[in-house]
């Protein structure tokens, strides 16, 4: 059985992307596969499956020797359980920069896309004729993952062909977008059952800067004030997030979907170098708020500078 899983800490598209790509290996190139994350879903994920009744994917520690993955959404093995170069991995299907460092025995399938969602790259993978075998919760996964990413086509990560694709499934679900993704997002900012450690780890990435290893943490939400409310103690829990994760600093972005911009926590005088080296800002306080910063991977990774 063919595992198919994304990266740590599973957002939407890391939770999607997987049952989409099990579905089709296994009815489609009848290559018995089955998805599998690593961590819990995300609530936006979480929503996601209960919305179009999918089974949540067993969650995993490890890959076991010799056994056969696809992985999706990343190609980072930062990001991947620690023994994915002991196992056969056998296609990469990703929209990430290429990380490089994971290793095959054999040739493989690799598709790395500049576009917005690693579902979209499924989408033209799968092609029209099998996608319209594909069950509404296959699709609904497709159509949730492109709307997660773009964030409703609000992301600058968003392509022409990503929105041509959502709006073509919504079509064929007869779903509005601009409701759907309203649930969706109520879904995302609901974050009050979860601690600020939890918080920190929910949507985050491995990154190393000037010789530092950091946490690039980033919230997506409507309800920008709900985390804002707890800046203090996010603060706080900061240097033990790190301390634990091997890290040396967590940087925090709140991004607010609506009005489209971010306010990153400065909890310290590194953070605020950072801060004002990169995005060109002016911190006078313990945050910043930086007009236009949506997407971590176009706009907030490339830039990070001391």
């Amino acid at each position: 059985m063919i595992k198919v899983f994304g990266h740590k800490a599973p957002d939407t598209d890391s939770t999607g992307s997987p049952i989409i790509w099990a579905w089709y290996l296994s009815e489609v190139r009848k290559q018995p596969a089955k998805a599998v994350l690593q961590g819990e879903p995300n609530t936006e994920a979480a929503w996601m499956l209960t919305r179009w009744n999918l089974d949540k994917p067993e969650i995993i520690a490890d890959v076991a020797p010799g056994e056969q993955c696809v992985v999706v959404d990343t190609n980072n093995p930062a990001e991947l359980p620690d023994s994915i170069n002991a196992a056969e991995v056998i296609e990469i299907i990703d929209h990430h920069l290429l990380a490089g460092g994971i290793k095959t025995r054999l040739p493989i399938n690799v598709t790395i896309r500049p576009l917005a969602c690693t579902a979209t790259i499924m989408h033209d993978l799968i092609g029209d004729e099998d996608l319209a075998r594909a069950p509404r919760g296959v699709k609904g996964a497709m159509l949730t993952c492109i709307l997660s990413d773009t964030l409703e086509f609000r992301s600058p990560t968003t392509t022409p062909h990503d929105r041509f694709v959502a709006e073509k499934i919504a079509r064929d679900l007869d779903v509005s977008i601009p409701e759907y993704a309203a649930e969706m997002f109520a879904a995302k900012s609901d974050v009050s059952a979860f601690t600020e450690e939890a918080l920190l780890r929910m949507d985050s990435k491995e990154y190393e800067l000037g010789g530092k290893q950091l946490r690039v943490s980033v919230l997506e939400t409507t309800a920008p004030q709900v985390l804002l409310d707890r800046k203090g103690a996010l603060m706080a829990a900061m240097p033990g997030v790190a301390a634990a994760d091997g890290a040396d600093e967590v940087l925090l972005f709140i991004v607010d979907i609506l009005n489209e911009q971010a306010t990153l926590l400065v909890p310290n005088d590194f953070v605020k170098a950072v801060a004002e080296k990169s995005f060109n800002a002016t911190v006078s306080g313990d945050l910043v708020v930086l007009p236009g910063i949506m997407s971590r991977k176009k706009q907030i990774i490339p830039a990070l500078a001391v």
